[in-house]
């Protein structure tokens, strides 16, 4: 019964580190967020609205190619490949946070305590949410508006 027990425990263990490895594999630290700029501005994007990191080496970006155009581009940062693009021509303008206030808002993040992210979200007021971790591993929301912080949650 003892040995059970102990075999119970030991698998609950290796499958609790087993989730937390793959969450990990979903993050960024925020020193590459330089890497995804560099690459969604190679592609043409002008406006962020939304970049999300799918693994260690791909991110999603989606925002605005220009005034008319707006696009969904999946990344591979080793590589430097688009994986994937989906673009749609829309009427009303372009919105979201160029490159410098992405990093302003990361810069927000980081000063409350963000060492990776998850995602980068923009609505169309300007409001930034970026979700993480920081450095003991707890997760972190931090919202934010034209570089000035506006709320920071842990969980």
């Amino acid at each position: 019964m003892q040995r059970k027990m102990i075999l119970s425990a030991s698998l609950a263990a290796l499958m609790g580190a087993a989730t937390l490895a793959q969450a990990a594999d979903d993050r960024l630290t925020t020193e590459r967020l330089d890497e995804v700029l560099v690459q969604a501005g190679s592609f043409g994007f002008q406006t962020y609205e939304e970049i999300e990191v799918k693994s260690r080496d791909r991110v999603e970006v989606e925002g605005w190619l220009d005034d008319e155009w707006q696009a969904e581009v999946r990344f591979d940062l080793a590589s430097g490949e688009s994986l994937k693009e989906e673009r749609k021509k829309r009427d009303g303008g372009a919105w979201g946070l160029g490159e410098a206030e992405v990093r302003d808002a990361m810069a927000v993040a980081v000063a409350e305590g963000l060492v990776e992210f998850e995602e980068l979200q923009v609505d169309r007021d300007g409001r930034v949410e970026i979700e993480g971790v920081d450095a003991d591993g707890r997760e972190l929301e931090v919202r934010s508006r034209g570089g000035e912080l506006l709320e920071v949650e842990h969980d």
